[in-house]
């Protein structure tokens, strides 16, 4: 005897008749990624709660192990520098020691999150190897065979053997940190797996009793649609209604069927034809489509040989020693201030550089000019701060110098005279570049002035304009101001305020 539903289940399942198949869908849709949510959620809890500290003890135990190897590496290369002092060991010697003080900032060093030993061992690291740095640097500068450099270098030697031995303890310790972690975590661990299991059973009988409504109310009545559909492709025209049994659009579309049916075979003639004829027209746009290929790969490509500026500058070195050898000194001279300047060209790709070196290039520049105009041109630098302590934009000085030489001094037939002066005033860094050329009238100077705020220079200040661009980029609250007076001279003068200066320290 067949037992009768509930009757809140035949309401429900009333209910249900009368949904939409859009809202069927989406409370489906909702149900299923409601339980991949919940399940994902607790994968990534039992995940975090398995893995997380131990991917966090790997990490840090990787960052021991990259201290260890850097430490090793460069007391390597140390003691074969100071067995055989090479431009290529020095070389290798500064990238291993970078490497060695890149790997001991990037140890941990929070006391809350490593604890006490660990703590303890990361800041005796530190503390050493800061020593060790000073040691190891006044090494370099200790005259070879000495007493003292004998001493200085088993000091050294003695300072490498102690970051070794700490590097060791801290990778003990936070290995036995994380091992501690995970026998606190055994337990609830062993439960997990249960835990999983139950939900995942819980998961997976609502999607079958969810697959199954869905199936009964939505995809058996389209199957039986597509029944009937398969027997008026096969010209069965005349066969009989379809029962309706839904409320929703399946149902509309049942009646729409049934209705249908009768015309379906001419309507089945009519998309044949079309079929064919869409056919023919894919093959011909896939014959197109073929020609054109042929015709892109059948197009050859021209091969355009630049010349290698690390070429030029090579080739610069080796023209420098031939003048050395041939005794030609000023030749020298020109050849190594001309290579000087490739070299910064070339290897300076930052935004920003150390005021001593922008001097130093504008030095070579202005050697090479004063070769050019011999007594015409004078050059004069005044610089009354440490010039290893202020930081300018790349290219600061030789675009200005290079404007005051085409568009002041040149244009004198007795010649003129550059000043660079850089001082301190209450904090503050004031540059100048003065001229003593043609100077410029008050119109023109004002026109400049105007240009350079609005970013729209002329073709003869683009130098001067790049460089005010890219000072007021690094300083936007510093000063750069021109003055200029016709038949006197031309000062461009460049002020970094106090705070602006910190930072850029």
């Amino acid at each position: 005897m067949k037992r009768s539903k509930p009757v809140q289940i035949l309401k429900i399942e009333q209910r249900w008749q009368k949904c939409t198949i859009r809202q069927k869908i989406s409370f489906y849709m909702v149900t299923v990624f409601l339980c991949i949510f919940l399940s994902a959620l607790f994968n990534v809890w039992v995940a975090n709660f398995s893995l997380g500290d131990f991917n966090n003890i790997l990490s840090e135990s990787s960052k021991s192990s990259a201290f260890v190897q850097a430490i090793e590496y460069e007391s390597k290369l140390f003691e074969q520098f100071m067995k055989k002092r090479t431009a290529e060991n020095e070389q290798l010697l500064k990238l291993a020691m970078q490497e060695t003080e890149k790997t001991v900032e990037e140890l941990p060093f929070d006391y809350t999150l490593i604890g006490e030993e660990r703590y303890s061992t990361t800041w005796s690291i530190r503390s050493c190897y800061e020593v060790y740095v000073e040691k190891r640097n006044e090494i370099f500068e200790i005259p070879q065979g000495t007493l003292q450099y004998v001493e200085q270098l088993y000091m050294v030697y003695d300072i490498q053997d102690y970051l070794r031995s700490y590097a060791a303890e801290l990778m003990n310790d936070t290995l036995a940190a994380g091992s501690s972690v995970y026998r606190a975590k055994i337990p609830a661990m062993i439960l997990t797996p249960a835990v999983m299991a139950v939900f995942a059973i819980l998961i997976i009988l609502i999607m079958m009793e969810l697959s199954t409504i869905m199936r009964r109310t939505i995809v058996d009545p389209i199957l039986e649609l597509a029944g009937y559909a398969k027997r008026i492709a096969n010209n069965d025209f005349f066969i009989e209604d379809m029962p309706v049994e839904n409320s929703d659009e399946i149902g509309e579309l049942t009646h729409a069927f049934n209705k249908m049916k009768f015309a379906t075979g001419e309507y089945i003639l009519a998309m044949e034809e079309n079929r064919k004829a869409l056919d023919l027209l894919h093959e011909e746009e896939l014959e197109k489509l073929e020609v054109e290929k042929r015709l892109e790969t059948m197009k050859l490509e021209v091969l355009v040989n630049q010349v290698n500026p690390h070429f030029l500058f090579n080739t610069l070195n080796v023209i420098g020693g031939m003048a050395m050898l041939e005794n030609a000194e000023t030749t020298e001279k020109m050849i190594m201030a001309l290579s000087n300047l490739f070299r910064y060209n070339l290897k300076n790709s930052s935004k920003e550089a150390i005021l001593s070196q922008e001097l130093n290039v504008v030095r070579d520049y202005m050697y090479i000019q004063q070769m050019r105009f011999g007594e015409r041109l004078k050059f004069q630098i005044e610089c009354d701060v440490e010039e290893s302590s202020a930081i300018i934009p790349t290219f600061t000085f030789q675009p200005l110098v290079e404007n005051a030489i085409i568009h002041g001094l040149a244009k004198k037939e007795e010649g003129g005279k550059i000043h660079i002066r850089v001082w301190e005033r209450e904090g503050e860094t004031f540059i100048t570049v003065c001229d003593t050329g043609v100077g410029m009238p008050a119109e023109k100077l004002e026109r400049l002035r105007k240009k350079l705020e609005e970013g729209n220079v002329s073709r003869d200040s683009i130098g001067v304009g790049n460089v005010y661009r890219r000072f007021k980029i690094m300083y936007p609250e510093g000063q750069f101001t021109i003055y200029s007076r016709e038949n006197k001279g031309t000062l461009i003068k460049l002020q970094i305020p106090r705070c602006m200066h910190a930072e850029s320290n």
